[in-house]
């Protein structure tokens, strides 16, 4: 078996740089969706999108456009319900997702031929069309360099959105924003790893660099290399095993999730048992 092969072709080397590229972004936005508790927001945005992607391909416009808008008017519509009613966020989230991934499948079903199923829901980065790979690159440059700008108050309203509301900070404002970052992060790892598995690369390679450190920059770090390591090993494996890339990916950061939560120096379950002893 030669280990060089994958280099050889072209939709090989597309797969495995993109890959890398959207880990990393995942990745650094993940520590702010595990510091925030927003895992259940990304899982909606991930597949909120899928109606838009639908309504995208049925009309012959790019994917991302019609993604961006669906995750936005979900992330609009979220956020109406629970000014206006009394009803938890939790339930919120959870019927305005499943509300949209139904009306996605629905599209779907209605238009079977004109629309990929398999490619929406399980992403097919191999196959990634030039145009799709500029859009990708664009909303994955323009994210890391919002979240490089906007860090400190990102954090700071992720930690305590009071004390950041006291310091001043348009409170309203960043929410707004992390919101458009899932929304722009979700549609750019949609080809990737496809609706179903999005929300595992924004929220497994934060919950993993949390584990083993108590600072944020350090965990933002952790999470980008996490994420990029991961997603380019798992598309790279994926041509041997003659697997999805998507499930390859997924499946090492959770591997890598449960080594640091069993190893890890001082939230490890090793650490915590020996400290209670």
């Amino acid at each position: 078996m030669n280990w060089l092969t994958p280099f050889h072709y072209e939709y090989m080397l597309t797969a495995m740089w993109t890959s890398t590229l959207i880990g990393c972004v995942c990745g650094v936005l993940s520590g702010f969706v595990t510091l925030k508790g927003w895992s259940l927001m990304g899982d909606a945005l991930s597949h909120a999108v899928v109606p838009g992607v639908t309504i995208a391909y049925l009309v012959g416009f790019p994917f991302a456009v019609g993604a961006f808008a669906s995750g936005l008017i979900a992330a609009g519509a979220m956020a109406f319900i629970k000014i206006k009613t009394p009803v938890r966020e939790d339930a919120v989230i959870g019927i305005v997702f499943t509300a949209f991934f139904a009306l996605g499948l629905l599209l779907i079903s209605l238009y079977p031929t004109r629309v990929d199923l398999k490619t929406i829901i399980f992403g097919n980065i191999l196959g990634i069309a030039a145009g799709d790979v500029v859009q990708l690159v664009i909303v994955s440059f323009i994210c890391l360099a919002i979240i490089l700008l906007k860090w400190r108050d990102l954090m700071l309203f992720c930690f305590d959105a009071n004390q950041a509301r006291a310091l001043g900070m348009r409170v309203g404002a960043l929410h707004v924003l992390l919101l458009l970052l899932l929304s722009a992060t979700a549609v750019a790892a949609l080809q990737a790893v496809g609706a179903c598995l999005v929300v595992a690369m924004l929220v497994t390679p934060g919950a993993t660099a949390y584990l083993l450190t108590d600072r944020f920059s350090t965990m933002l770090i952790l999470g980008a290399i996490f994420g990029s390591v991961t997603a380019f090993i798992g598309a790279y494996a994926s041509y041997f095993v003659d697997g999805a890339t998507g499930g390859c990916i997924v499946t090492l950061q959770a591997v890598l999730f449960l080594i640091a939560l069993v190893l890890a120096p001082k939230h490890g379950l090793i650490a915590t048992r020996r400290a209670r002893a």
